[in-house]
């Protein structure tokens, strides 16, 4: 019989060397994503919640231009206030504003790189293979012994699920762009920059947010994983409920996370076939 290859053995010693050996960067990244996080919601928070959901059902209607959009806004929030879940439902959106925000800073610019090499393609594609198939649930055990309980370890476990998306849609929307279109582009002198800058992105902007879409849908699933270390917000709400048994407070939270998944899932497909049909808008 074969011995057991130590897998599981390998990489627990290879989190614990770097728990070791990077830790000062591990605390300063903590410290510098709970300001982040803090101001943040701080910010949100210091809105009066009526103020905060008219201009939010303004800027829905601004953004959209469809009247139906807005009045779910204006509804659907004004239902979680009534429900006495508004200070979690803005530590959500602040939870998922700042790991959208943090994967797609890190998501494109590598989906760009994976369109344009060759060679970056094939080292991050296998990568992204692993972590779309990975069980959410595995994202908490490193980010537990590197950050800690808390916010930030939420974040971090959220960026690494909800990233891929933008990645291979970034990737997949230049890819797409017609070889006459770049043929074109370089018989006219432009470099490679160039190409990239004022051809291939304007052409694969609404793929690029629809992974962008994508990507704010992974996180605010995630969010509700995340509460088991601490993300708190309307996670947090419905990991008490399942705690405490407690039917009816769960579903509110759960209608409260619904809500807000549909007004940025309206918002953002919206945006992407503005980007698409710029004639219609």
């Amino acid at each position: 019989m074969l011995p057991k290859i130590p897998v599981g053995r390998g990489l627990e010693a290879a989190v614990n060397f770097l728990v070791e050996h990077v830790s000062w960067l591990t605390r300063a990244f903590s410290a510098l994503m709970e300001s982040g996080l803090s101001a943040v919601e701080g910010a949100l928070l210091a809105l009066p919640a009526w103020l905060f959901i008219v201009l939010t059902a303004l800027l829905t209607l601004f953004l959209t231009r469809r009247r139906g959009t807005a009045v779910l806004t204006l509804l659907g929030l004004g239902l979680i206030l009534n429900m006495g879940l508004w200070k979690a439902t803005v530590s959500t959106i602040a939870l998922v504003l700042v790991s959208t925000l943090s994967a797609v800073s890190f998501g494109i610019p590598l989906g760009i790189g994976a369109a344009m090499s060759a060679p970056v393609r094939r080292t991050v594609m296998p990568v992204l293979d692993v972590m779309q198939t990975m069980p959410a649930f595995v994202y908490l055990i490193p980010a537990i012994p590197f950050f800690g309980l808390g916010k930030v370890a939420a974040v971090f476990s959220t960026v690494i699920f909800a990233m891929p998306p933008s990645i291979r849609l970034t990737c997949l929307g230049i890819r797409q762009v017609p070889p006459d279109l770049k043929e074109c582009a370089e018989a006219f002198g432009s470099t490679r920059w160039q190409r990239l800058v004022k051809l291939e992105l304007p052409l694969a902007a609404p793929t690029i947010l629809a992974g962008v879409n994508q990507t704010v849908m992974l996180a605010l699933s995630m969010v509700v994983i995340a509460a088991m270390i601490g993300a708190k917000g309307l996670g947090g709400e419905v990991w008490k409920a399942i705690q405490r048994l407690q039917m009816g407070a769960g579903f509110e939270a759960g209608i409260g996370i619904v809500i807000v998944a549909m007004i940025l899932d309206r918002v953002l497909q919206h945006c992407g076939a503005r980007t698409k049909n710029p004639k219609n808008t």
